[in-house]
């Protein structure tokens, strides 16, 4: 098992930034990928951007390319997720989830490649 907890979010102007983090505990040796997704009211869960433990390659939602950046500290298993430029669209709860397979097509965007998620954290940007 793979615990998550996300933490970071809250309410922020447009044009501002937000640092979320999610710490990883348990059998996170068993972990291949991390990745965030984003869930607003009425809408489906989305992939935002998602990473590897191993080598660092990263990828991003075409929405949040050039604003959001993943990254990953492997000795405290923990993920971030800097979000700058922040729109009122990006307001979601964010989820941080963990898989245990290696794609090398990189499918890392689709929902069924993660085994374990977080509950998520709100993030808020106001006009």
């Amino acid at each position: 098992q793979v615990q998550l907890v996300e933490s970071g979010g809250g309410l922020v102007q447009a044009g501002g930034s937000l640092r979320l983090s999610c710490a990883a505990s348990g059998r996170t040796f068993s972990s291949d990928h991390m990745g965030w997704f984003r869930q607003a009211p009425g809408k489906e869960r989305e992939f935002v951007a998602a990473i590897r433990w191993s080598g660092g390659d990263t990828y991003y939602a075409d929405s949040v390319k050039g604003r959001f950046t993943i990254s990953r500290d492997n000795a405290k298993t923990t993920v971030y997720l800097q979000m700058n430029s922040l729109k009122p669209e990006d307001t979601a709860v964010y989820y941080c989830a963990a898989g245990s397979g290696y794609y090398p097509g990189g499918y890392y965007y689709m929902r069924n490649t993660y085994n374990y998620w977080g509950r998520g954290t709100q993030v808020t940007v106001s006009t």
